[in-house]
């Protein structure tokens, strides 16, 4: 019993005469190579945001200026310091991000004390003084 490749394969023809291997068309050897590894990210559009409007300590510029040399590092061809100047503008938008919600969180909370406190300091002077009604209906 023969295998079943060699009974799927053509049976082998000799050469016509008067041919030779040099009349005969070569093959073509066709590399495939995987694709390139994406570019790393430089985080321009975060990082422009982060400049106009949340540019706690200047960091939102410190981040716009690595992004930009991270753009300009994928332009050479240069991944490893693209990527290096890349990750550092993600940390400084993270960082600029993180204390603009700290910040805002924190005049949000004095707003609303300042705002109890001034209404039981006028309540206390309600019933201290009661004949200045300050907001009772007349």
């Amino acid at each position: 019993p023969e295998p079943a490749m060699e009974r799927s394969l053509p049976p082998y023809e000799p050469l016509a005469e008067g041919l030779d291997m040099e009349g005969l068309p070569r093959s073509t050897v066709v590399t495939v190579e995987p694709p390139p590894p994406p570019p790393p990210r430089d985080h321009l559009a975060w990082s422009l945001c982060s400049a106009l409007y949340a540019n706690f300590c200047c960091l939102g510029f410190m981040a716009l200026v690595f992004s930009i040399k991270s753009r300009d590092r994928k332009v050479l061809r240069d991944y490893s310091g693209a990527l290096s100047y890349g990750s550092t503008a993600k940390y400084l938008n993270i960082t600029a991000l993180v204390l603009n919600i700290f910040l805002i969180i924190l005049i949000i909370v004095l707003i609303a004390t300042g705002t109890i406190t001034m209404m039981n300091v006028l309540h206390q002077q309600q019933e201290q003084y009661p004949q200045y009604p300050f907001h009772r209906p007349t």
